[in-house]
C-alpha cells in the first residue's frame, strides 16, 4: 500500500516537527516518518537547550539570528505550548590565555557579522552571575542569547503540526529511498510500507547517513555521545546560558528550578552500551566536577537523572541544508553537530520554504551538500 503527500520527512526530532508544522502552514500535506516509538527520541530529548548566536559558525549565525529576533520570542504564543524560552544572555567562560584567544576568535567572527557579543572579565562575568568561582578570568557575553526547554519545544510543534492535519507514523524504520525516473519519490520503510511525495526531507540525525546512501549519497559526518545531568530544584539563582571557551561543559537553570547540565569527559567511547547512548558514571562525575569548579555554592546539589544521546556531527561540524544535483527531489537537513536546537525553527522554516519551491528567507549556500566535493 502506499501513502500519499506532497511531503515526506524522515525523523520527527525538532528539525523534521518545525519543518511539518511550517509547511502545514502553507497548506501542503505532509506525513512524518519515525523510528522510534515516540517523537523527538533523538538528539532533541537530549540536549542542553541552548538557544545560543555566540560561538558559532559564521555559516550558522543567519539562521540563528533570525530565530532569535523574529521566532523564539512569541514561539510560545504562536504554538500554545510554553516552551519556557529564557532571554537572559549567554556567558562563555575561560579561565586562562589560551581560552581568552578562543572566546575573542569567535566574539570577533561574530561581531564581524552583525551580533551584540563582547568580551568581558571574569569581574564583569561576576556581576553578571555572582555565583562564579574566581577560577572563571574571562569570558564572552551576549546578552539576547538563551535557552529553551527542548522536549516541550519539539512536543509543541508536533502537536500544532498534527492540529493542522500532519500525519506523524512511529514505530517503523527508514530503510531506503527510491527514485522514480530518477527523482527521488519514495520512502521505504522496515514493514514494507510505501511513501510518496513530491519532495522528501531527510532530518534522522546520524542515521541519515545510511538512509541518503541507499540513494547514492554521503554525508560526512559521524556519531558522538553527550551526555547531560538534573539537579534537584534549587531556588532561582541565575538563567544565563553558560559555556565554556573548550565547548566542554554547558547549562542553565530551568523553569522548575533543577539546573540541566551537559558535558564530556574523552572516556565516552568507551561505554560497554551495546550501540544504546547510555550515561556513565565517568562523564557524570566529570561533570559534576566542572559544574563545582565553576559555581562551588552547587556542591552539595542532588543529581536526580542523567542521560546520553548521540549527535550528527559533520566533518566541518556545519549542518548540510541542501538540494542534491544528483537526486532531485530529496532535502537533506542533517549534520546539525550539537547546534541544532537553537536554530531548528528557523530551520524548519527554511525546509519548508525549500520543499515549497520557494525563496528562502535566510540563504542556504553556505551549508549546501556539494561543497565536499573533491576540489579539482
Amino acid at each position: 500500500m502506499t501513502a500519499c503527500a506532497d511531503v515526506i520527512i524522515i525523523g520527527s526530532g525538532v528539525i523534521g516537527s518545525s519543518a511539518a508544522y511550517y509547511l502545514a502552514q502553507k497548506g501542503r500535506s505532509v506525513i512524518v516518518l519515525e523510528k522510534n516509538e515516540v517523537i523527538g527520541n533523538g538528539g532533541s530529548s537530549r540536549n542542553g537547550g541552548g538557544v545560543r548566536q555566540s560561538g558559532r559558525d559564521k555559516r550558522e549565525l543567519p539562521f540563528i539570528m533570525h530565530a532569535v529576533k523574529h521566532i523564539w520570542p512569541t514561539l510560545s504564543e504562536e504554538l500554545g505550548m510554553d516552551v519556557e524560552y529564557y532571554q537572559k544572555g549567554n556567558l562563555r567562560l575561560g579561565k586562562n590565555e589560551d581560552h581568552a584567544r578562543i572566546l575573542t576568535g569567535l566574539t570577533n567572527s561574530a561581531s564581524a557579522c552583525g551580533l551584540d557579543v563582547s568580551m568581558i572579565s571574569g569581574e564583569e562575568a561576576r556581576q553578571i552571575c555572582p555565583y562564579l568561582s574566581e577560577e572563571v578570568t574571562v569570558a564572552s557575553w551576549c546578552p539576547t542569547d538563551g535557552h529553551a526547554n527542548p522536549m516541550l519545544t519539539t512536543l509543541a510543534y508536533y502537536k500544532r503540526a498534527r492540529q493542522l492535519g500532519v500525519r506523524f507514523v512511529s514505530g517503523d524504520g527508514v530503510i531506503g529511498i527510491r527514485k522514480l525516473r530518477g527523482v527521488a519519490r519514495q520512502v521505504i520503510t522496515e514493514s514494507g510500507a510505501v511513501y510518496e511525495g513530491e519532495r522528501i526531507i531527510l532530518a534522522a540525525g546520524y542515521e541519515s547517513r545510511a538512509i541518503a546512501a541507499t540513494c547514492g549519497i554521503d554525508v560526512p559526518m559521524t556519531r558522538a555521545l553527550l551526555e547531560v545531568l538534573v539537579t534537584e530544584a534549587q531556588p532561582p539563582m541565575f538563567y544565563q546560558m553558560l559555556g565554556t571557551a573548550m565547548a566542554d561543559f554547558y547549562g542553565h537553570q530551568s523553569t522548575h528550578g533543577s539546573f540541566v547540565f551537559g558535558g564530556s569527559s574523552g572516556f565516552e567511547d568507551t561505554n560497554k552500551d551495546n550501540g544504546t547512548p547510555t550515561a556513565s558514571s565517568i562523564t557524570a562525575s566529570c561533570i559534576c566536577r566542572g559544574i563545582i569548579k565553576y559555581f562551588p555554592i552547587l556542591e552539595n546539589a542532588k543529581i536526580v537523572r542523567t542521560w546520553a544521546g548521540w549527535i550528527d556531527q559533520c566533518a566541518d561540524h556545519v549542518p548540510v541544508v541542501s538540494f542534491v544535483e544528483e537526486v532531485p527531489g530529496l532535502i537533506l537537513a542533517c549534520g546539525f553537530s550539537g547546534h541544532g536546537f537553537g536554530i531548528s525553527p528557523a530551520m524548519g522554516l527554511t525546509l519548508a520554504e525549500m520543499a515549497a519551491q520557494e525563496s528562502t528567507t535566510i540563504g542556504i549556500d553556505a551549508l549546501r551538500y556539494d561543497r565536499f566535493k573533491a576540489k579539482i
